[in-house]
């Protein structure tokens, strides 16, 4: 296993911005990753698993981590039955068709997800009322001390996440799909499809949901609207004007104006609604939301 130096990591995220990683490798067997945690326990660095880089935001300056891509085998996809195996390399929307060529319905929510499985089991990602928790059984986990298959009590699914530490890395993933005809769930995946085009960005660079979505009436995005930032531009990010909980690169945009902009919406959210929004995407590398006064935030 090749490990490259300083690589920038801008061009494996989605967003487009963020400086480079100590380390960089593709790992394409479990022996693979192995050697990649061994690699980054040496040098005393974390391990950070890109995915496809759709739920990242790496700081401008870089981060001192392993990158890690899944590739290979530990990208391949198999059916057997009803169920799915699953490398978590393997691309959530690859995954869905081939359910659907088998007749196997469950994985219709995962065809307009831009992940992986291993970060979709990792986030527990999911999307129109579904999520990997619904179909996930167990996943196989490598870490410094080996692997071992985890069941989905043990991986402690919840919203948006799982209780998995960093240096664990989902390898791949066995899911339990169910019988359905291959024209009712093109009809599920076309609907979501149409939902997802008609209600988020395209053609341009984001990374995903900003926050999730909290307990209230109001998701983050409507709450966001609401205050007034739809369309707010801090150099080349800026909210989406058609959805309030994404932001776009609409050009040299850097992770610090991304940053700026979340702290702007977590204050006035806080301040008109009294709910603290918390990021759904990963931040990566030395950088954090700034810390706000509540009584401020409240009166600001």
């Amino acid at each position: 296993m090749k490990v490259e130096q300083d690589v920038a990591l801008a061009r494996f995220a989605t967003f487009g911005s963020g400086g480079p990683a100590r380390g960089f490798a593709r790992a394409r067997s479990e022996e693979d990753v192995s050697q990649a945690l061994a690699w980054a326990v040496e040098r005393d660095l974390p391990i950070l698993p890109l995915g496809f880089g759709s739920n990242l935001l790496v700081a401008d300056e870089g981060v001192e981590a392993l990158a890690l891509r899944l590739e290979g085998e530990l990208a391949s996809v198999e059916i057997e039955g009803e169920k799915m195996i699953a490398g978590g390399g393997a691309a959530d929307a690859l995954c869905a068709r081939l359910a659907q060529a088998a007749g196997l319905s469950g994985l219709e929510f995962a065809a307009s997800i831009p992940g992986t499985v291993g970060g979709g089991v990792y986030m527990n990602a999911g999307a129109w009322g579904s999520d990997f928790g619904a179909v996930l059984k167990r996943a196989l986990v490598v870490d410094g001390e080996g692997k071992r298959w985890l069941d989905r009590d043990q991986l402690g699914l919840h919203y948006r996440g799982c209780d998995l530490e960093p240096g664990q890395i989902v390898v791949q993933a066995e899911l339990r799909l169910e019988r359905s005809s291959t024209e009712e769930i093109e009809r599920g995946i076309r609907a979501r499809k149409e939902q997802r085009k008609s209600g988020q960005p395209s053609g341009i660079r984001s990374f995903g949901s900003v926050f999730k979505n909290p307990n209230h009436e109001l998701g983050a995005g409507r709450m966001i609207d609401a205050c007034g930032l739809k369309g707010k531009q801090i150099g080349g990010a800026r909210f989406s004007l058609q959805h309030a909980n994404f932001i776009e690169n609409t050009g040299g945009a850097t992770t610090a104006g991304a940053l700026a902009l979340m702290d702007e919406a977590r204050s006035r959210v806080f301040g008109r609604f009294g709910v603290v929004l918390e990021p759904e995407v990963r931040l990566v590398g030395e950088i954090s939301l700034s810390p706000f006064d509540a009584d401020s935030s409240r009166h600001g």
